[in-house]
Parts: C-alpha cells; structure tokens; sequence
C-alpha cells in the first residue's frame, strides 16, 4: 500500500489508566489491544517499554499567523510544532491578515493545513468582523464551509460589547457552536504591560489589574446562563476567575475554561528581568495565582490546557518591554509542562491529563476523529511520551519559524517519544515526517 509501512505493532506501552499493553495499528486504526501481540507480516514493531501513551494531544488556541504574517509562522512551520510537541489537531485563532472572519479565509486555512499533512488544521472563526468588536462575522456561511467552523473568537481581543457578544452567542446556539472569550476589559487595560501588583509598582510598568479579566468572565457567564448557549473562557490566569467559574459550573451553566503552560510555571516574577520574552496577553501572575490555576485544572474546574502559542519575529520581541509585542511559544514543550507541574507533583494522573489535553478539548471543538479512547476500532491517534526523561530547551532547535520561548535554557521533564496521526507517525526518533509523504507506491 505504501512506500512506508503503515502498520504497526507498538510495544509494552502505558496506558493512562496504568496498565501495560500492545497496540497494534492497520491502516489508521487501533485494530489490537493487549499483551504480548505478534507482529503481523510488513509490520513494524517498536518497543515503548516505560512510555506513557495518550489519546493524541488537542490544542484549542493556536496562532498559526497565516496568511498575512508568515514571517512569524506559517501553517506548515506551526503544524511541524504541533506535532513536535505530540498534537495531532490544533485550532487556529482568526487574528491573521486578512481576518478569518469569512468563509473564503477559513477555507484558506484548512486547505493548508491538509497540505501540510502533519496534524488536522481547525480554524477558528472571528467572532465580529476585523476583530473590532462592533459587527457580526459571516459566522453561519464559515459554519456551513468546508471547515465546519464550530469555534468563534475574537481572540487578542475582547467582544467588549455585551449586546454583541449576547447577539453572538444567540447565533451559534442554531448549531452548537460556542464562542471563546478573550476575556480583558479594554477600559481596564489601557496602556497595561504585566500584573498590576508589587512588581509592577517596583518596576515602574503600567499594572494590568485581575478585575480586568475577572468582569468580563461574570458578565459573560450570566448571559451564557441567559441565552442558554456554550461560553468558553480562554487562558484563565486569575484566583478570582477560578472562583467565577468554579461558581458558574455549580450553577449548570454550560461554561467551559482553559489554561495555558506558562500560566501554570511562570510568574510575574520574570519580569523583574525586563526581557520582553515574559510579556504576554493575559500577562503573568503572582504564585498565588499559580496555584489556583493548578488546584482548578486538578479538580475539573478548568477543563483544558491550551497552548496559546504565539509565534513573533525576532525583531517584535528583542526591543524594549513597553513596545514588544505580546505572546511566547507554546507547543513543543506544553506537555512536558503539564507533566512536570501537574503530575510529578501528584496533582493529576495520566488519566486526567489524557482528559485535559485530548478528551475534553475534542468535545468542545467538535472534532469527532479526536480524543477517542485507546481501544480497537479508534483512530489511531496517539501521543507517546517519556514522563521521566529531562531535556533543556533551545530556542534554536524549534519547529517554529519564530524563537520566542520564555523556556530557553529550562531543563523540562518529559520527553516526545512520537507522534501517531490517523494510524502514522508525524514524530518518531525526533524525526517529523508529513502523513503526505506516504504515497501509493
């Protein structure tokens, strides 16, 4: 069938349930489970003996830049990334030049994605039109495109407007969509650089206050609650917006909320440092923070982790704090984050990781081929890793086309074994291969 196999056993792996088995793949699908499975005849057998496999990991909140700023990535060079960091489906944010606010753009979008051939390319479509706030997008002509747009969102903006966002989320209620909020007052945030707190006072940097975000989640929960309509909440990074929606969830109001990687290690401690590699949009917070973002991912209160990677120019980034653009990467080491923050510190088992970063991410975006259990007849979408392998980080060995991690030089624990996508590996022995380059002969 191949020029490559497209078979494959898959030896003595972890499950995330914590029991040992083979996996064997035929033509993009899990067609044996259990121990001690024999190779069959053009198989290839690789042993993962001590690796923890996952449901193939989801992003929810990608910026892939294209098209209009390709300098920064593209979606091959962001695809590459995903699958580095052991995705196999992300979702890209409609902040590109032109807008993906039309059915035209997000088509745009999908179609590169399937000629990259690394992980499956979701576009996300702008909620209001040019991402101003004031307009609706041509949101049911992108639902009904070739990309099946599902998710809405402004997002590098807040739909400040609450007529708008309640017109909004009346609209995408005709198809179960669900808008994802970039929850920051603007009124709130003129002119903000990181936390408002002590550091920011020290430093000398316009504060960006916790009410800022933590308004717009409450408004927004009640005119969820209103219209009856899904709401989710982008990169959580409040105590107080914990508690929000801590109380919304009690309350049945059908709102989901996720996390970012660097919101659950990084502090506004880092900016004591002046490097514009810690600026970013919801800023840092305190430790205080921290560890209410990890208490409420443990205990199902956030529902997700997504990268909210966000690739820059070098140029955008190696300037003063105050003109440097916000955003850091976030793909390639989002999972090694989540091990080393959540599970080595026995806050979640691979269960609830394998929930949080696939799972629960599949559901809210619709995407049907994804987030599947491990067991004969799924698609053989599979993420491998090594929980107790170290590495250090560096910028210049990314998949991306930009370099701005604030991870440089951090050692991380836990290691991309490979990569499975549709039944073939994107990622395996550090090698990134492209599903497109299997072809029939």
């Amino acid at each position: 069938m191949s020029s490559r196999s497209s078979n494959f056993l898959l030896k003595s792996l972890t499950l995330p349930n914590g029991d040992i088995s083979d996996i064997e793949i035929s033509d993009g699908v899990i067609t044996a489970t259990g121990k001690s499975l024999t190779s069959k005849d053009q198989s290839t057998e690789l042993d993962f003996a001590g690796r923890i496999v996952l449901p193939g990991l989801v992003d929810l909140h990608t910026h892939l830049r294209e098209p209009g700023k390709e300098d920064a990535e593209t979606v091959l060079s962001g695809s590459r990334a995903a699958a580095k960091g052991g995705f196999v489906a992300i979702s890209a944010m409609a902040n590109t030049s032109p807008v993906a606010d039309t059915a035209g753009v997000v088509e745009q979008v999908f179609a590169l994605g399937q000629s990259a051939g690394f992980v499956d390319v979701f576009p996300i479509g702008a909620v209001t039109q040019g991402l101003v706030g004031e307009t609706l997008s041509e949101i049911g002509a992108m639902a009904d495109s070739r990309a099946r747009v599902r998710i809405f969102s402004d997002d590098g903006n807040c739909v400040h407007d609450p007529l708008v966002m309640r017109r909004a989320l009346e609209y995408v209620k005709q198809f179960d969509g669900v808008i994802a909020q970039h929850a920051q007052d603007p009124r709130l945030t003129i002119g903000s650089q990181m936390n408002e707190g002590e550091i920011s006072s020290k430093l000398g940097l316009k504060g960006w206050p916790a009410v800022a975000e933590e308004a717009i989640i409450a408004r927004d929960v009640l005119l969820a609650d209103h219209v009856k309509s899904r709401l989710h909440i982008c990169h959580l990074t409040t105590a107080g917006g914990v508690e929000i929606i801590r109380w919304a969830k009690a309350r049945g109001i059908n709102v989901t909320a996720e996390v970012t990687p660097h919101h659950l290690l990084l502090s506004d401690e880092y900016a004591q440092s002046y490097d514009p590699i810690f600026k970013v949009n919801p800023p840092l917070r305190t430790q205080r923070d921290i560890e209410a973002l990890r208490e409420g991912l443990a205990d199902g209160t956030i529902d997700i982790v997504a990268t909210d990677h966000a690739p820059h120019p070098a140029e955008a980034k190696e300037c003063e704090w105050q003109e440097a653009a916000f955003g850091m990467l976030g793909l390639e080491t989002a999972l090694a984050i989540v091990n080393q923050t959540m599970v080595q510190t026995g806050l979640m088992n691979w269960e609830a990781v394998a929930e949080r970063m696939s799972i629960a991410p599949a559901r809210i975006g619709k995407y049907s081929q994804h987030g599947l259990p491990i067991e004969v007849g799924s698609v053989a979408n599979l993420t491998i890793i090594d929980p107790l392998a170290k590495y250090r980080v560096d910028r210049d060995l990314v998949s991306s086309r930009s370099r701005n991690t604030p991870f440089h030089a951090m050692e991380l624990q836990g290691v991309i074994q490979a990569t499975f996508f549709r039944g073939l590996p994107t990622l395996l022995n550090g090698e990134l291969i492209s599903i497109n380059s299997y072809d029939d002969n």
